[in-house]
C-alpha cells in the first residue's frame, strides 16, 4: 500500500501554527550536517525564533512556504521560494531551505517540494529559479536528476554546521 503525503502551502496562519514542526524539520537538517545557515550548538529554540522572524516576509507576499506532512500528519519535509522583489527580477525566484526529516529521506519528498515550489513559481509569474547547495552532496544529486542546471562553483561559501568550510554549487533551472 502506498504512505499517504501531501504537501501544502502555507499561508500566514497555517504558517504560526506550523513553526512547532518546521523548527523540528530544522533542528533535524543541522544535526544531521546539512549547511542550511546555521552551526552547532543549534536548539529547538533557536530554530523556533529563525522562523518566526519569517512571518512578515510570509504575510507580506515575498516568502512562500511550503509544508510536507506524511502519514499521521508528521511534517516529513518542507522548503521556500523567496520571490526577488527588485523591478528587474520580478521573473524570478530563490528556492531555499529544502529539508526534508533525516528519517522520511529516499522516498521521493525531495522531488514533491521542489515540484511543488515549481508549482508555486509558475503561479507567481516566475520563470527562472536559483539555488545553492554543498558542492556534492545527496541534493545536488537530486537537483541535477530534476533537470536543475550547475552554474558554478565557490570554493569555501559555506559553514557547515561544524564550522568548517565547503564549497557551494549554485543552480538554476527556467520553467517557462
Amino acid at each position: 500500500m502506498k504512505a499517504s503525503w501531501a504537501v501544502e502551502e502555507l499561508n500566514e496562519r497555517t504558517f504560526v501554527s506550523a513553526i512547532p514542526d518546521l523548527a523540528t524539520l530544522l533542528v533535524d537538517a543541522v544535526e544531521d550536517g546539512a549547511s542550511v545557515g546555521f552551526v552547532m550548538p543549534f536548539t529547538h529554540e533557536d530554530a523556533t525564533a529563525w522562523w518566526r522572524e519569517l512571518a512578515g516576509e510570509i504575510a507580506a507576499g515575498h516568502i512562500v512556504v511550503v509544508l510536507l506532512r506524511g502519514e499521521g500528519g508528521r511534517a516529513a519535509g518542507t522548503a521556500q521560494l523567496r520571490l526577488a522583489q527588485y523591478p528587474n527580477q520580478r521573473h524570478r525566484a530563490d528556492v531555499a531551505k529544502v529539508l526534508v526529516h533525516s528519517s522520511m529521506r529516499r522516498k521521493g519528498f525531495g522531488r514533491a517540494l521542489m515540484s511543488a515550489l515549481e508549482d508555486v513559481a509558475r503561479r507567481q509569474g516566475r520563470t527562472l529559479l536559483v539555488l545553492d547547495t554543498i558542492s556534492g552532496c545527496d541534493a545536488a544529486v537530486m537537483y541535477e536528476r530534476l533537470g536543475w542546471t550547475r552554474a558554478g562553483e565557490i570554493p569555501r561559501y559555506a559553514a557547515m554546521p561544524d564550522g568548517t568550510l565547503a564549497p557551494t554549487t549554485y543552480y538554476f533551472k527556467d520553467i517557462r
